[in-house]
């Protein structure tokens, strides 16, 4: 679909990946961009870049009122990019408790499923719109390292699938995004190269615009995905090993 014209939500729109979701609408003309943030003051410096055109909107996509309250304030809402995330770096069995897991689980996965039921019917009024979910190399290769977040974006994942079915009637397009390491606070601890958060964007905006259904946004995504149809027991092993390791290296 196009973009100019287009109005976006974008949630954890205030920085990194999200940040720049928003810069990439701006620049190719969408019409109005709602930045989905848990304080909309961290969403300020945008707002203050685009006056009338960018439009902060607290929304925390595990609070069910919230996410009612955005699809009601948001009427015009054409792209829906569920972006927000969380990770908590503990492993599944070392983790002090299942609350981390659990955590991860309802901002990963329930979290956009809500977002995506909220607004499939504003969606629906259009009669081109499309939904981008942003996942994670994690989400194709299980990563120990990642302990439940790992196994959300596996779940994003499928749910991608499943709502891409469920709203083709609607000419609602569903795009899964799958994202290697990008150079984010959530990715602070990783060495190595890391993508720019402005690569996965652009890589993002240009799947929406052909309608993909998933795409590889960046070198990290693309290697894993290689090696998974290559050699999938290696690139397995190759992540069992960082298990226990003191450093995580992109090994780029």
């Amino acid at each position: 679909m196009e973009l100019e014209n287009s109005v976006a939500l974008v949630t954890g729109g205030n920085r990194g990946i999200g940040e720049a979701f928003v810069r990439g609408f701006l620049a190719a003309g969408a019409r109005r961009v709602y930045v989905g943030t848990r304080q909309v003051e961290a969403a300020q410096h945008l707002v203050d870049e685009a006056p009338g055109r960018v439009v902060a909107v607290e929304l925390d996509v595990t609070n069910h009122e919230q996410v009612a309250r955005a699809a009601r304030d948001c009427p015009d809402v054409n792209v829906l990019v569920n972006n927000a995330g969380q990770f908590f770096r503990q492993t599944l069995l070392t983790a002090p408790d299942l609350s981390y897991a659990r955590q991860e689980m309802e901002v990963n996965y329930f979290g956009p499923l809500a977002m995506c039921r909220a607004f499939a019917p504003v969606l629906a009024r259009s009669p081109k719109s499309a939904i981008a979910n942003v996942l994670s190399a994690g989400g194709i290769v299980a990563v120990p390292i990642m302990g439940g977040y790992s196994p959300s974006k596996f779940a994003a994942r499928a749910m991608s699938t499943c709502l891409r079915a469920e709203l083709a009637a609607q000419n609602t397009t569903v795009t899964a995004l799958i994202v290697g390491s990008v150079d984010t606070r959530m990715a602070s601890h990783v060495k190595g190269a890391k993508e720019k958060p402005e690569t996965i964007a652009a890589a993002g905006l240009a799947a929406i615009r052909r309608g993909a259904e998933e795409v590889d946004t960046d070198t990290m995504a693309v290697e894993v995905r290689a090696g998974l149809l290559r050699e999938p027991e290696a690139l397995a092993r190759r992540f069992a090993k960082q298990i226990g390791a003191t450093e995580i290296n992109t090994g780029r």
